[in-house]
């Protein structure tokens, strides 16, 4: 009796010990995150962007289906990196849904799809010594009080296999679902000046790129005309914006206007110059005589940029890892367009330790210059650089495409990894410290606060072609399908001149992921099956065995 009463109380204590935890556990709530490289622990930055949001904020994931093995893989990161996200604030909330399973809807869905900016993506599946093309639609919609956003799932990059596609994609998803959110959340505050009046590129040739910032910044047209009339007024204009951008400029800068700029500068105000120091064009080339020559094209920037620590010279950027032109071959009727690899469209190699350039794709330059980078006390950082093989042609000089037809000496590549892009960081030195100004100014400043200038050595980066008056998508090659990253490169640079949350920090997170060998899983598929399938029935017949032998023995 004594036994029973204390069973009976060793078993209420038991149940009260576990009625308390879990009403304990429903107070407090913890999630650990075990893995080496924390890649389901989110950082501040993605946690602040849906620290708003009080009506519910929907996402409809797109990438659903019967997938490879990699891609399984990036549809099973998204849901858990959407389940961290939706931990923070209740109100997210996601769905998965297939557009492909039904058969009958399966073209319209991909049509429709498709219009809204949403490409099919083909992969190649390996199974059984076979190969076959699937699709799938990895990306994913998020809408917020009736704005919606495109959230790319896919991060393309140029000649990568599956498994590195797939990994670089996988390291993107905490950016790229807190910038969409970021979109939704955040209202418009910065301000963009794009500069006119020394002969810019046309809206039109900017157009792609332009469109992008204008979902996220305020953007506004900036002549530097009115400095002859009013410099004081146009300086505090100028100063209103956050950041400038001068696009491919062809016309000099006057003294009065690069005092005007120095004085921004020196206000803190950042900028993005994308310069051209030579005047050649490929459409130029298109001529009877495919030739043109190319030649300086000064600025009057020389000391602007040399004062704060680079300078831009006046050479080309000859390249053998390069982007293709786009060339017609054969006579009359019979001629073709074909791609051929053109050395005078560098692709530039990123810095992998930079957020500006990890995991984007090489960028495309034309007809490029070469940027050296001078000691001061401005920090600079390479962002953009030639391959290993690359020489420098000095102008004038002439351009002939023949040369495309002509097999390249390696032995002459005798100038590598060219800087072509700089990021320039810190307290800038006036440009117009201890000389002549052209005119007098309030409040002059000789030494800047903390500020950020990007300068590249071509202004062809940001141009988009034009074709029957329609901008088309920059960085991407309709003849070759190739996508290059220019406008991701553009796009976050001006997101790093701006940013203020850190949310380019994400960039940098590093997640390292292991993927199964194809061809050492089809060699050893039959081996694991046995392994697998056999080994658990042997081992469990020969326990059954055993027990049954040894309590035959016991009880006989």
């Amino acid at each position: 009796m004594i036994k029973t009463k204390k069973h009976i109380l060793i078993v209420c204590i038991t149940l009260i010990i576990i009625i308390v935890i879990n009403l304990i556990s429903k107070q407090v709530y913890k999630r650990f995150d075990l893995t080496k490289d924390k890649r389901y622990t989110l950082s501040e930055a993605a946690k602040h962007t849906i620290a708003t949001v009080e009506a519910p904020l929907i996402i409809d994931v797109f990438l659903e289906g019967d997938f490879p093995s990699e891609f399984r893989r990036l549809r099973n990161e998204t849901q858990q990196i959407l389940e961290e996200f939706s931990v923070v604030n209740s109100n997210l909330i996601f769905n998965f849904i297939n557009p492909l399973e039904d058969k009958s809807t399966r073209e319209q869905n991909i049509q429709q799809l498709a219009q809204r900016g949403m490409q099919p993506f083909q992969i190649t599946v390996q199974e059984n010594g076979k190969t076959s093309q699937e699709v799938v639609i990895p990306w994913a919609l998020a809408s917020y009080n009736e704005q919606t956003v495109i959230v790319p799932l896919i991060k393309n990059k140029i000649g990568a296999s599956d498994q590195e596609l797939v990994n670089g994609s996988i390291q993107n998803l905490e950016y790229v679902f807190a910038e969409a959110f970021k979109k939704l959340v955040n209202p418009k505050s910065k301000k963009i000046a794009v500069l006119r009046g020394n002969a810019q590129l046309r809206d039109a040739y900017m157009a792609d790129f332009l469109q992008k910032l204008g979902e996220h910044y305020f953007l506004a047209p900036f002549t530097l005309d009115s400095v002859a009339v009013n410099p004081q007024k146009t300086l505090n204009d100028l100063k209103s914006y956050d950041l400038i951008i001068s696009a491919k400029p062809m016309e000099p800068f006057s003294e009065e206007e690069k005092y005007v700029l120095d004085q921004y500068t020196m206000h803190g105000g950042k900028s993005l110059w994308l310069t051209e120091a030579i005047v050649m064009d490929k459409d130029s080339l298109y001529s009877n005589s495919g030739k043109a020559v190319a030649v300086n094209n000064d600025l009057n920037l020389n000391d602007f940029f040399f004062k704060y620590g680079v300078r831009i010279n006046p050479v080309m950027v000859n390249d053998l890892y390069s982007a293709p032109i786009t060339l017609a071959i054969g006579e009359g009727s019979n001629a073709q367009f074909q791609p051929v690899q053109w050395p005078y469209s560098p692709l530039a190699a990123n810095n992998p330790n930079h957020p500006i350039t990890t995991n984007i794709n090489p960028v495309r330059f034309d007809f490029a210059s070469q940027i050296d980078t001078l000691k001061n006390s401005v920090d600079k950082t390479i962002l953009l650089r030639s391959s290993q093989l690359t020489k420098l042609v000095g102008v004038p000089s002439e351009v002939d495409l023949e040369i495309v037809t002509k097999e390249p000496d390696p032995k002459t590549y005798v100038d590598p990894y060219q800087s072509l892009a700089v990021l320039l960081e810190g307290e800038f030195t006036s440009v117009y410290e201890n000389r002549v100004k052209p005119f007098q100014l309030t409040d002059d400043k000789t030494k800047s606060t903390s500020t950020k200038m990007i300068v590249i050595a071509d202004g062809d980066v940001i141009k988009n072609d034009v074709i029957k008056n329609k901008p088309q998508e920059l960085g991407f090659d309709r003849m070759t399908g190739r996508r290059f990253g220019n406008s991701e490169f553009l796009e976050n640079a001006v997101n790093y001149l701006l940013n203020d949350d850190g949310l380019m920090d994400i960039r940098t997170k590093d997640i390292a992921l292991q993927f199964l060998d194809p061809q050492k899983i089809e060699k050893e598929k039959t081996q694991w099956q046995i392994i697998n399938i056999a080994l658990p029935l042997v081992i469990l017949a020969i326990f059954g065995f055993s027990f049954n032998y040894l309590r035959r023995k016991k009880y006989q």
